[in-house]
């Protein structure tokens, strides 16, 4: 009989108290009924006495925390293109759990440490012991005790214990952010107004000139502007304050999708060195007049189609880097433009998966049927 070897992760669950029971009993019972490929797979678990065992695959890039914070000197930092294709394995592991799962589950618990990267940065949620079934039926959300990680909670959900799918748009809006500025959700080490990540960025989400400024300096520089512009429009709205106004999961994966399936030459320093010296800052600044041109010739109606500057390909026509439109006006809608850029985000979302659709086959997978 051929034995055949294979690496697996081991985690062993902390037992202090009737809360580490409880997270493994949900984690098995979790991972056995979920299946994506961007869910981390449980291979097996053993539970004798007081020891509970979970086996993993094994995910042999890490975490996205190895990878994003605290580098060593002589580890490469994360470049654009494979930051955006993180993201959007992440939210499509996430729409799995709130879209195809029945009923929907509520992660509860999304950070950078709970992205696991196998080869080629495919991204895998991970850690499924705070994941709660969601509402069913009429009811509009479940109530629960406040768990999971300071920084990345909904304030709605840390204030009342109100827990809905939206919740977790909010902690994916702090993640994606996090891969965007290179910043922590909380760091106590920067000075006081920039120690909270989303405190700091919502006034710079109304002021597309400080965008640039907004990008992780380990870029360098290099990145696509009118990609960055798309990818902060994102995060501000899957952080807006009030839950009704963040965007479905659908609609941010799909969004991700098409910013991840994007290329773009990482060594054009004409198109995508904004922050390298007095004269890029001019080209950049002067680039944002021309936005802020367009925008006032739109008027103050523009909706969230146009702010992500024609997301979504008509035809054969591709993302352009170099492109002299951008994102005009405001990123986060307020007033009466907020039921329209919502409206208006479905819409490209829907038209980006109809654009998959016709370019590949996609299987779909059938769980809790």
């Amino acid at each position: 009989m051929m034995v055949r070897w294979q690496v697996v992760a081991v985690k062993q669950l902390d037992l202090n108290g009737l809360q580490g029971n409880r997270e493994f009993l949900v984690e098995v019972l979790m991972l056995n009924l979920l299946h994506h490929p961007n869910l981390v797979n449980l291979i097996g678990y053993c539970v004798d006495g007081d020891q509970r065992l979970l086996v993993y695959e094994y995910m042999p890039l890490g975490s996205l925390e190895d990878h994003l914070h605290d580098l060593p000197p002589n580890k490469e930092p994360l470049d654009w293109t494979t930051r955006m294709k993180i993201a959007a394995g992440a939210a499509a592991g996430l729409e799995y759990l709130h879209d195809k799962a029945n009923p929907p589950v509520i992660y509860r618990d999304i950070k950078p440490s709970n992205i696991l990267l196998s080869e080629g940065y495919h991204a895998k949620l991970s850690d499924f012991g705070l994941a709660k079934l969601g509402p069913v039926g009429d009811k509009t959300h479940v109530t629960t005790r406040v768990m999971g990680t300071y920084g990345y909670c909904a304030p709605e959900y840390a204030a009342t214990g109100q827990l809905t799918v939206k919740s977790d748009i909010y902690s994916f809006g702090v993640v994606f952010l996090e891969l965007i500025t290179g910043r922590r959700a909380l760091d106590s080490n920067r000075p006081r107004e920039e120690q909270d990540l989303v405190s700091w960025a919502r006034p710079l989400f109304k002021d597309q000139r400080k965008f640039p400024k907004m990008a992780d300096p380990l870029l360098r520089g290099r990145f696509p502007k009118r990609g960055l512009y798309q990818a902060l429009a994102i995060a501000a709205m899957c952080l807006q304050e009030k839950s009704r106004n963040r965007p479905l999961i659908r609609e941010v994966a799909a969004a991700l999708s098409y910013l991840s399936s994007q290329t773009y030459d990482g060594n054009d320093a004409a198109v995508c060195r904004y922050l390298d010296g007095p004269s890029a800052s001019k080209v950049s600044d002067d680039q944002v007049n021309q936005d802020d041109a367009l925008a006032s010739q739109h008027g103050a109606q523009t909706s969230m189609h146009d702010r992500m500057n024609d997301l979504v390909p008509e035809g054969k026509e591709h993302c352009r880097s170099g492109s002299n439109r951008g994102v005009r006006g405001r990123v986060v809608p307020n007033g009466v433009d907020r039921d329209r850029a919502l409206a208006d985000a479905n819409v490209w979302a829907e038209a980006w998966r109809r654009h998959e659709k016709a370019s590949k086959v996609r299987v779909t997978d059938e769980i809790l049927g």
